[in-house]
């Protein structure tokens, strides 16, 4: 598991995923996202409010991958659609039947405007070599998701850190619910 695959290799750095969203920015589901979380900004609910500050509506910046999560279904739609591909890209070209995001960080831009039509890509920016943690062997990745709006003006990145794994004999039992090893001794008498 030491060696990097040249396939995984030639995946540093690449825009890979690009896509347009399938739907405009709009307002509806701004207010929708502000009530779950009883977000009273009135940047986000008052038109003199936003207009003063922003120079009209603008969307949440946390709101900034609403716009790409896939549908669980969509017409014409081959196959489930998938966020964040590039990671479970490397879950399957390395073997790494886990995973986790250890970090996550938005760097926002131009903001968001209802009626914007969004794009990303993902870049994979670097994989660790191969480390040993509590939860077992694996390695570290990078993964970058720019956006843009219609201009071609950055509104944003995300970056995720992720560790892909495989358990190893500690890291399986760290991870087994408190009493679990116990119960399946006892199934086994």
């Amino acid at each position: 598991m030491s060696e990097l695959p040249a396939e995984v290799r030639g995946w540093i750095g690449q825009k890979r995923y690009e896509q347009v969203g399938e739907f405009g920015v709009e307002r509806g589901y701004v207010f929708t996202s502000c009530a779950s979380v009883e977000n009273r900004n009135l940047l986000f609910w008052d038109e003199k409010t936003s207009n003063e500050i922003t120079d009209g509506w603008i969307a949440p910046p946390t709101m900034i991958s609403v716009w790409f999560r896939p549908h669980h279904w969509a017409p014409g739609r081959s196959g489930q659609a998938q966020p964040l591909q590039v990671h479970f890209d490397l879950k399957q070209a390395l073997d790494l039947p886990e995973a986790i995001m250890t970090d996550n960080t938005i760097v926002f831009r131009e903001p968001v405007r209802p009626g914007d039509r969004l794009r990303t890509w993902q870049v994979l920016r670097s994989i660790s070599d191969v480390k040993q943690t509590k939860l077992g062997r694996g390695r570290f990745w990078v993964i970058d998701v720019e956006y843009e709006n219609q201009k071609g003006e950055s509104v944003g990145t995300e970056t995720y850190t992720g560790f892909g794994y495989r358990r190893t004999a500690s890291g399986a039992e760290r991870g087994a619910p408190r009493g679990a090893a116990e119960r399946s001794s006892e199934g086994s008498k």
